[in-house]
């Protein structure tokens, strides 16, 4: 596992929407291992081993990360903006930001006041970003209307084998379909393998749905993160026991197709690996939704890796995880491989 790789994308910006790029390094570091590269109008990137082969898979890792876009430059040189993904404004107040204009990086803080931190209720547009500018007309010289902005935090090592930083949700998940493909072939895999590292997923859905509907796998594998419930204030009573360093996450929900469920246990056992389970009862809220409406419908299994702070600057993960969950899916891939060859029937309900 290249863990400096995955950090590499963690300390690039890669606003929904904005993802072009990261693509370029995600693409740069699929060019390692694979036979075949693509991208589509969506700004996906896909690296292909295996290109023609009768069956394929698609594993999906979606690169964008929640942030904001600037909408307005004030009087004063104060930035307005707009959320692009599920952002919670409360937590940015007093926070340093950076700010990307045509590649180059802008620093800048959310300002704070007595008054804003004692409101019940902040929203986006309570959020200005002070870049240092005295006008209007200086902060036009270094940043414009439709520049995203981000949290400004580096990748930082915890203890027990965690580690911080933002953006985990889900460059940890892209990162672990290229990592697994490489690793799938090693080990021999023979049906073609899709790793797209997707674009949109906080905002629009939408490249996972372009892959989906473009490349007509047999099925997919989504890797997203998923609410760890050993954090504060958390329950595991509403969607099943998940904690840091327990192993990789798979979900039984009606969007899952239970006979891939069922092989990911299979092979989950034969690695002697620890495996946790939560519960959709309905979306699971990942790429994985888009995926099974796509084409004619797209068998899809959910493959998680457990976080804390989900949606925040501080998010927490276990590398532990992120391993066992690349054992798991090249693994998996490999043992698909073979039993496609025999027949391998997605179908709950036989005639």
């Amino acid at each position: 596992m290249n863990r400096e790789f995955l950090k590499d994308l963690l300390s690039t910006p890669s606003v929904s929407g904005y993802e072009e790029v990261i693509q370029q390094k995600a693409l740069a570091y699929g060019k390692e291992f694979a036979h075949a590269q693509l991208t589509d109008p969506s700004g996906n990137a896909v690296s292909i081993v295996n290109p023609d082969a009768a069956h394929k898979v698609l594993l999906c890792g979606h690169i964008d990360e929640i942030g904001f876009v600037v909408t307005h430059i004030n009087e004063s040189g104060r930035l307005h903006l707009a959320e692009a993904g599920g952002v919670s404004p409360r937590l940015y107040v007093g926070s340093p930001v950076q700010v990307w204009h045509e590649g180059s990086k802008v620093n800048g803080v959310i300002a704070t006041s007595s008054d804003l931190v004692k409101k019940d209720k902040i929203k986006v547009s309570d959020l200005l970003v002070d870049i240092g500018a005295a006008s209007r007309e200086e902060a036009a010289a270094a940043v414009a209307v439709g520049d995203t902005v981000c949290a400004d935090v580096s990748v930082r090592e915890l203890m027990n084998d965690c580690f911080t930083c933002r953006g985990l949700d889900d460059r940890t998940g892209a990162f672990v379909v290229l990592e697994a493909a490489r690793e799938a072939a090693k080990q021999g895999a023979s049906m073609g393998i899709y790793a797209a590292t997707t674009t949109g997923e906080e905002t629009t859905g939408r490249g996972a749905y372009h892959a989906a509907a473009r490349l007509r796998p047999d099925c997919c594998i989504a890797v997203d993160v998923t609410w760890a419930s050993d954090a504060p204030g958390t329950n595991p009573g509403d969607t099943g026991e998940v904690k840091l360093g327990c192993g990789p996450v798979l979900c039984m929900g009606s969007a899952v197709n239970k006979p891939m469920n069922a092989l990911l246990k299979r092979v989950a056992q034969e690695l002697d690996m620890k495996i946790q389970w939560e519960i959709a009862g309905g979306r699971t809220g990942t790429d994985g939704d888009t995926v099974n409406r796509a084409d004619q419908g797209i068998p899809m299994a959910l493959v998680s890796i457990p976080l804390r702070y989900m949606h925040s600057s501080v998010e927490v993960g276990s590398w532990k995880d992120i391993q066992d969950c690349i054992r798991l899916l090249s693994s998996f891939v490999v043992r698909l491989s073979e039993e496609m060859d025999k027949g391998f029937d997605f179908c709950p309900v036989k005639p």
